[in-house]
């Protein structure tokens, strides 16, 4: 049977490190372990070219070299017979492979070691099949008619949505049943501050709703910042040259940080974009314990997601600014029965709730104003309209993403169980709940 790259497609994945054999202009032979080996199209395979004198001088002398491959699935190996062709250290393809190589050597804090230098393009001149004595059964794969069953389940009911926290929550909870994906992230993009929050996640311990990641930083952030589908099929690869911790106990009230929820001894993750005309809206995020646990389907999947889930979002944000509904101005009852402290600092729009840190940001902000307007005219409700147009919130010249930043706030407050609520009345309507009078104090300049 004549073989072809495309059916090498596990052997790079990067799971079990591939060997190059070289040799020098007078055949003395090298033998090295590569980190990166790449397939750019039916034909041609890069190596990328890290630490490895020896045998980038070798291919310069003798440009023939063999490569073995393994499927880390079942350890099947294969031989290459390539030829170099041509270094590569700049272009579209270079900055894709950069990017992985730097967002998965970040999350184990070795991103300014492991940054690409260059690449080595070599053509196939054969494909050969290995006998190993360590064969395992080839799994069963599953059809892909199946996937793309659930998958158009999946896209109709995130296309039914009508509000950004109903289709925040079926993207999740249909990524896991549909295609058992039981740790997932939904982040937004918050392009004034150059970052991205936990707006909705499941399989965690904690929520980490408001939880913050940079853009750039990481799978997550490499994704946000190059707009493109990142993955990471096996961890441990880079873990060799650092260790990574992830920490539950971060002091919330001393850093005003929330913890990124995170799975330990993770080995595969998986981040997208979710983009609408070219507008980035946040991060849709997936990891797995198993190494190997998404594949080119995993990626065509989360992709339709993403896309799909950015075209309910952009069209929930539309429809809710142009509500016109007005709120109306209720009056304040007459008598609570209790008191809560609210203690905004104006140098980053943090905001404790009886000592136990909320929010921070534009969020805090606007959580700030509806309470202000309740204590001096016992306002109740707002439209997304007054709020997207009030000058005292200083909101950033983005139009696309209120409603979630909102979601942000109102899931957090939930989480928190603090004595304030916000409510969803209608499109383009949210409306104030509280279990007692709030006693505002800010810190700093005055909002």
């Amino acid at each position: 049977m004549t073989l072809h790259l495309s059916d090498l497609r596990a052997c790079f994945e990067g799971v079990i490190p591939s060997i190059i054999a070289t040799s020098s202009g007078d055949g003395t032979p090298n033998i090295s372990y590569l980190s990166h080996v790449i397939m750019i199209d039916s034909d041609h395979v890069a190596l990328s070219n890290q630490f490895f004198a020896k045998t980038a001088h070798n291919i310069r002398a003798n440009p023939y070299a063999n490569l073995l491959l393994v499927d880390a699935r079942n350890g099947g190996q294969f031989r290459l017979d390539i030829v170099f062709s041509h270094p590569l250290e700049d272009g579209v393809f270079f900055d894709r492979v950069a990017t992985q190589l730097q967002a998965s050597s970040e999350q184990v804090g070795m991103g300014g070691i492991m940054k690409l230098k260059g690449l080595d393009v070599f053509r196939v001149l054969s494909i050969a099949s290995v006998p190993s004595p360590v064969l395992l059964p080839k799994e069963a794969v599953e059809e892909p008619s199946r996937k793309l069953i659930a998958l158009s389940r999946l896209v109709d009911r995130i296309a039914v949505q009508n509000d950004v926290g109903g289709a925040i929550d079926v993207v999740l909870c249909g990524l896991k049943s549909e295609f058992g994906y039981t740790n997932t992230l939904f982040m937004l993009h918050d392009e004034a501050r150059g970052l991205l929050a936990t707006v909705g996640s499941r399989g965690y311990e904690r929520s980490g709703v408001g939880s913050e990641a940079a853009v750039g930083e990481g799978i997550i952030g490499a994704a946000a910042v190059k707009r493109r589908l990142v993955k990471v099929s096996d961890m441990s690869r880079v873990r060799r040259y650092g260790a990574a911790i992830r920490t539950s106990s971060v002091d919330e009230e001393r850093t005003r940080a929330i913890v990124l929820p995170g799975m330990r001894g993770a080995m595969s993750q998986m981040a997208v974009p979710v983009m609408a005309q070219d507008v980035l809206l946040g991060v849709l995020f997936a990891e797995s314990r198993q190494r190997l646990a998404f594949s080119e389907e995993d990626e065509a999947v989360m992709t339709v997601v993403a896309r799909q889930a950015a075209a309910t979002l952009a069209l929930c944000e539309r429809l809710a600014s142009e509500a016109q509904k007005v709120a109306k101005a209720d009056e304040a009852p007459a008598h609570l029965q209790s008191s809560f402290r609210v203690v905004h600092h104006a140098y980053d729009d943090s905001v404790f709730i009886d000592n136990a840190y909320v929010i921070k940001g534009v969020a805090g902000r606007m959580l700030m104003m509806m309470l202000s307007l309740w204590l001096r005219e016992g306002r109740t409700e707002f439209t997304n309209r007054e709020i997207r147009l009030s000058d005292s919130l200083r909101l950033p010249d983005i139009k696309d993403n209120l409603e979630t930043r909102l979601l942000l706030l109102r899931r957090r407050l939930e989480e928190k169980g603090t004595p304030v609520r916000l409510v969803r009345a209608g499109r383009g309507l949210i409306r104030l709940e509280l279990d007692g009078v709030p006693k505002l104090d800010t810190v700093g300049l005055p909002i």
